[in-house]
């Protein structure tokens, strides 16, 4: 007997939809490109169960015949290229002519549709491989499709699937960002009878934004528009200081594609090194317009991934449209030539840069009475020599030598200290002096609907108001009032999607991280002594509560065996 076989083809077909469906969002994500690619000026998309029972996604572009409706179910059949030239200048979303075949595999299917040519529509209907009916419908010109019991036919897959609130959070997610990418068409959401979004048409990407995110996002952008031969790139950034734990808002459209790309998040976080504090991320909306044949689209199934003929360019392209609008932001004009080995692009000159950086006095007020005063127990502790840069304190015992992150060690002993409190159930909480006020994007708004009892719980109170404005009237009484929001808003991020045991642990460590000491805050002798004091009585004191070192030890031996004295 051979032990290499053909595949059935049934099997085949369901190994290859597994690249391109790998839950509800993939299917939605499908569908809403082929509405883009078919000139739809409205996309309506409506699920049930997190899409897990049902999806289905109405447009009212150009729509198909019957002989096109029926063609669509068969594996490579698309109307976006035709021979293999094509694929060097791609230049719609969708181009395998895998989607309604993945789909159509492993779900329940029904496609209605007409392009306003003929006086009826036609419907399809699919059960995995099976067709089981095609007649003519009354129809208006457009397109619906309804996905009915995804993975019915593959239970090992289903049972992968995440909880209703964590799949619609990833159809929430991408259809914010569709959005985005064409502010000019309509686009709404709807889990079962709530209407999760509804965003009409937009006259500007900066509309789109302020309809998605509010006004609080945009304050705090800058516009970023810049060309370089046939390469030009614009949106929105991060004003410096300004900036996110994470890089969930750092989106990039190539050729308005959203795609994920190592070069481009690099030269974002290049262009911004210096000009935001340690664990903040920039905020970007941008959009990179190039020649199709500079990008290859066809690196990946669910096309989330490109690769380009040549990435050095796009990376300077980045770096220097991002200079350039701070440089416009802050009305700087005063810049030299940065010198050889130091940042590429230019360089603000010293005297400027208290704008962007502000000095240790301005922010040594913040750190006052943060260490209480220190308490003398029975314990020999590493004795403090100093403080290296502002960042490191550097204590002696008999073994050696430690170099101690300043933060990460506070971030240990005051998550600690948070866990005894969150056990006794006694977060102390201050009362806002006015209602501090804020809108929610919608992904935001479900991750406050499930985590609202954690988030009282560490302290915080919200009240809704109307539409997605939302009030925050109590905070724990840990930080100043002008923080609350920031610190908030890192909560509903951190906690997002997570399994519910990982979540109070999350939250402890981000108001740990939040209300430690940072680097570069000088510090006093008795501050040292009481952090290294206390961070030594911790269950932990080699890790921070993110699982970064604490510090480094340098034994006696090794300094003597370097001096030769060993």
């Amino acid at each position: 007997m051979n032990k290499i076989v053909l595949l059935p083809p049934e099997v085949a077909q369901k190994i290859a939809a597994g690249e391109v469906i790998e839950r509800p969002f993939s299917a939605v994500k499908e569908l809403v490109e082929n509405s883009l690619d078919a000139g739809a000026s409205e996309i309506k998309v409506e699920l049930l169960s997190g899409g897990k029972k049902l999806i289905r996604v109405t447009d009212n572009g150009h729509g198909m015949t019957r002989e096109d409706a029926l063609l669509s179910f068969e594996r490579h059949s698309t109307s976006k290229i035709s021979k293999v030239n094509d694929l060097s200048r791609i230049a719609t979303l969708g181009f395998r002519g895998e989607a309604l075949p993945s789909i159509s595999s492993v779900a329940r299917i029904v496609l209605k549709t007409s392009d306003g040519k003929e006086e009826k529509g036609t419907l399809v209907e699919r059960e995995g491989e099976e067709v089981i009916r095609v007649e003519d419908i009354a129809f208006p010109k457009g397109t619906t499709v309804e996905v009915q019991d995804l993975f019915f036919n593959l239970p090992a897959r289903k049972k992968f699937l995440r909880s209703e609130r964590a799949e619609i959070s990833w159809t929430v997610r991408y259809m914010t960002y569709v959005s985005l990418s064409s502010p000019e068409l309509r686009f709404s959401l709807f889990h079962g009878k709530r209407q999760v979004f509804d965003y009409p048409p937009a006259k500007t990407l900066k509309e789109r934004i302020f309809q998605v995110y509010g006004k609080s996002l945009l304050d705090h952008l800058m516009e970023v528009d810049h060309e370089e031969e046939e390469r030009r790139v614009y949106g929105y950034a991060s004003i410096p200081l300004s900036g996110r734990r994470d890089r969930t808002r750092q989106l990039f459209f190539v050729n308005n594609r959203l795609v994920k790309d190592r070069t481009l998040q690099a030269a974002l976080n290049q262009a911004y090194r210096g000009f935001l504090e340690k664990d903040q991320c920039a905020e970007a909306f941008l959009f990179l317009s190039c020649p199709y044949s500079d990008v290859d689209v066809n690196v990946h199934p669910a096309k989330a991934e490109i690769r380009f003929m040549d990435s050095r360019p796009f990376f300077q392209l980045i770096l220097h449209s991002i200079e350039k609008a701070m440089l416009k932001e802050q009305g700087i004009k005063e810049v030299y030539p940065v010198q050889e080995g130091e940042r590429s692009g230019l360089k603000i000159k010293e005297e400027k840069r208290e704008r962007y950086f502000p000095s240790a006095e301005r922010k040594q007020e913040h750190w006052k009475g943060l260490f209480p005063p220190p308490e003398k127990e029975e314990g020999i502790y590493p004795r403090v020599l100093g403080q290296h840069r502002d960042t490191y304190i550097v204590a002696s015992s008999e073994d050696g030598i430690f170099i101690i992150d300043q933060h990460n060690a506070h971030e240990r002993v005051l998550f600690e200290k948070y866990q005894d409190i969150d056990r006794k159930k006694k977060w102390p909480q201050k009362l806002t002096l006015f209602p501090i006020l804020f809108e929610f994007s919608p992904s935001q708004e479900l991750s406050l609907e499930e985590n609202q009892s954690l988030l009282e719980d560490a302290g915080f109170r919200v009240e809704a108001l109307s539409g997605r404005s939302f009030s925050l009237k109590e905070f724990p009484d840990l930080f100043k009032e002008a923080e609350a929001k920031d610190i908030f808003f890192s909560l509903l991020e951190e906690v997002k999607g997570d399994k519910i045991e990982n979540k109070k642990e999350k939250v402890l460590a981000t108001l740990a991280c939040k209300t430690a000491i940072k680097a570069g805050q000088p510090l006093s002798f008795e501050k040292m002594n009481y952090l290294v004091e206390e961070l030594f009585k911790t269950s932990n004191s080699s890790l921070c509560p993110h699982g970064r070192p604490v510090m480094v030890k340098i034994d006696r031996k090794e300094i003597e065996r370097g001096l030769k004295r060993g």
